[in-house]
């Protein structure tokens, strides 16, 4: 793949008697996801909050593509319980090659997870956190089976407000947004980190859409409004999952980051991204580790002796 032409969905390879789990798979750059792996041959589990809204997304792609393999699983991204569930239900499967953690939300009103954490944060990383950790061991079981956690561009702009994390203080939601998809990005840092220092043969990768004219931006209000004219510079949301496509069945390296490489890196084909120093501080990843842990009461069970 070269600069220039970049990764697409033509890019992906045939992926039959492999199986992927996509978060927030009915809408959007989840959707789209799905669409490609599908049609690659792959099975896809849609997990989704709405079993009707999945239902509608597995009637579209098989109206498609009738020999889709397609599965729902009732997943909601803002509740520990419901992640936990979840988890247990893939113990079934007979193997995940990768986890795509694409579920998100963007800019909403203060609102709280079903574990009262404060929206963007719990359901942006925590979940993301909690869900990955779960699933680590049946992943291990995959040879070179991948965790792809979605970031931001906006992760640029960010910091974490350590002190209120639950946004008990104070409340901007384009900050709290943004902190979130630092969150992210340190995530799959200090997990790519500790997996490799353990010798584990699953890799963590991320991604970031770039700038995707997707329902995510609900909450923008009176800015929805543009976004027909803006849409000219916007990926698409097929376009948008080119770097996660890529995260999940392309060439790779352990720990990368991959992300629209046209136009400032907010549209276009897919290729390697660029991230801030802040996203790959390891004192701040570790903490940011060690508070996972502490507020969902799950442990992804990698020391952080391991990674030194």
């Amino acid at each position: 793949m070269s600069k220039l032409n970049g990764f697409t969905e033509a890019s992906v390879a045939d992926q039959s008697g492999k199986c992927f789990v996509i978060t927030g798979a009915n809408t959007g750059i989840g959707f789209e996801i799905s669409r490609v792996l599908s049609a690659r041959g792959a099975r896809v589990i849609m997990a989704c909050r709405s079993k009707e809204k999945a239902e509608q997304a597995i009637a579209r792609l098989k109206q498609v593509n009738p020999e889709a393999e397609l599965a729902f699983l009732p997943y909601d991204q803002s509740d520990l319980e419901s992640i936990r569930e979840a988890a247990n239900q893939l113990a079934a499967e007979s193997r995940i090659d990768a986890l795509i953690n694409n579920a998100g939300v963007m800019t909403p009103p203060l609102t709280r997870t079903k574990q009262g954490f404060e929206q963007q944060f719990g359901v942006n990383h925590l979940g993301c956190f909690a869900f990955t950790a779960l699933l680590l061991p049946k992943l291990a079981e995959t040879e070179g089976s991948r965790v792809v956690v979605t970031s931001s561009f906006a992760h640029r702009h960010a910091s974490i407000d350590w002190e209120d994390l639950n946004a008990e203080h104070s409340y901007d939601k384009t900050k709290r947004y943004a902190a979130s998809k630092l969150a992210n990005a340190l995530f799959f840092f200090e997990l790519d980190r500790r997996l490799r220092a353990s010798g584990s043969s699953v890799t963590a990768v991320g991604c970031h859409p770039g700038f995707a004219a997707t329902d995510l931006g609900r909450h923008m209000g009176a800015l929805q409004i543009l976004l027909p004219v803006t849409g000219l510079l916007l990926n698409s949301a097929a376009k948008g999952a080119w770097p996660a496509l890529q995260a999940a069945t392309g060439r790779v390296k352990a720990g990368g980051y991959y992300g629209p490489i046209g136009f400032g890196g907010i549209r276009g084909v897919s290729g390697e991204a660029s991230r801030t120093a802040q996203a790959q501080d390891t004192v701040l990843a570790s903490r940011l580790w060690d508070v996972s842990i502490a507020m969902t009461g799950i442990d992804p069970g990698l020391s952080q002796s391991e990674a030194e």
